[in-house]
């Protein structure tokens, strides 16, 4: 569908949702996620669809910041457990700085330590990869991270199995990119290394047989995820799927700003396999190419085409948030964390409870067969 058709087609689906929903404020937890969000009209390149969805309201969330924002910046700081940051003093006493190191014994490959230096709370969404240091890892959790924090042990998974040896000191985030969806479920459900690497080699061996021969061959000795993501070739292979998608809905996004566009249901081959919604529409846009580049690997993976999926199914999945069990992990006065498992679903809830927020930041939602 052409953007020209698409957009008066989501602009008519945004008008008609402001019917349902009326523009006052809401606070968390009085109204349903059911009654929260509508799916719109899809946008579809391949046999990767995504529906944006808009929301029943949408919060300030100018005070966060995200993990790409503050490792560009140097304001976020990760290192090996085994090398973690000592404390200097330059204007505060609690600021942290890379240049005077208190070694700790033994890294450890599902811990890492990170110091927020920035006088906003740090986002952590689950599936976020940081390069460097013994192996690559990837967070393993929605989180918030106080501003001027203290060092803070990261839950998180190695995506490189095999290495064991620096190849720097200083972590970086793989900014443009997330793990794919796949990998994201193993680290969020499954909460299991090996499958995280098993899921890994699949989505690794699947990324590089759709790679040019030179590429295919050069990557084919390599265990690293990240690795595999960041060459040109695959760049490019993923960016033939991404690019179309991350720029209609850019464009979506900037026609239906007013109307509280917060996030999208994925569908691959017809199949919804995935939600993102966020807690307000810039929040959205910060993390959209890289979530738009991840759910194209997926897509690129996993290449078929079976069926399209409707935005009755898409609205369906996101309505259906009644679980048979919740986990909430907790922070007092910072953040809550809850764990939804329903039939044939998980979903992760990260709420902010700092001082005036108390709503939902990041919502996700992943099938289950």
């Amino acid at each position: 569908m052409s953007l020209k058709i698409l957009v008066p087609s989501l602009l008519f689906a945004g008008a008609f949702t402001l019917a349902f929903f009326p523009r006052t404020s809401v606070e968390a937890g009085e109204v349903p996620t059911s009654t929260r969000y509508k799916v719109l009209a899809p946008i579809r390149h391949g046999n990767l669809t995504v529906f944006p969805v808009v929301a029943a309201t949408t919060h300030d969330t100018n005070e966060f910041l995200t993990l790409d924002e503050g490792l560009r910046s140097g304001d976020v700081i990760v290192t090996e457990y085994g090398n973690v940051q000592g404390m200097i003093r330059p204007r505060r006493r609690d600021l942290w700085s890379e240049r005077d190191t208190r070694r700790q014994p033994g890294a450890q490959v599902n811990t890492l330590v990170l110091v927020n230096n920035s006088k906003r709370p740090l986002i952590l969404l689950a599936g976020e990869i940081v390069t460097g240091g013994k192996q690559d890892r990837v967070i393993g959790k929605d989180r918030l991270i106080p501003a001027e924090s203290d060092p803070v042990d990261l839950s998180v998974f190695c995506v490189e199995p095999g290495r064991w040896t620096a190849t720097s000191e200083k972590f970086n985030g793989l900014m443009g990119a997330m793990a794919q969806p796949a990998v994201r479920s193993k680290a969020m459900a499954d909460k299991d290394q090996s499958k995280v690497w098993e899921e890994v080699g699949r989505s690794r061996a699947g990324i590089i047989a759709q790679a040019p021969p030179p590429a295919a061959t050069a990557l084919g000795g390599t265990s690293s995820y990240a690795r595999v993501m960041q060459n040109e070739d695959v760049k490019q292979k993923v960016d033939s799927v991404a690019a179309p998608i991350e720029r209609d809905y850019r464009s979506v996004i900037q026609q239906l700003r007013e109307h509280n566009a917060v996030g999208v249901v994925v569908a691959v081959n017809g199949e919804i396999i995935w939600a993102d919604i966020f807690g307000s529409t810039s929040l959205l846009e910060k993390y959209w190419p890289k979530l738009a580049r991840s759910y194209a690997a997926e897509a690129i993976v996993t290449q078929s085409k079976n069926r399209d999926a409707d935005e009755k199914s898409a609205q369906a999945f996101l309505d259906d948030m009644e679980g048979r069990h919740q986990t909430v992990d907790s922070e007092p006065g910072l953040y809550r964390h809850t764990e939804i498992s329903g039939d044939r679903f998980k979903a992760f809830e990260l709420t902010s409870l700092l001082p005036k927020t108390g709503f939902d930041l990041h919502v996700a939602k992943m099938a289950e067969n």
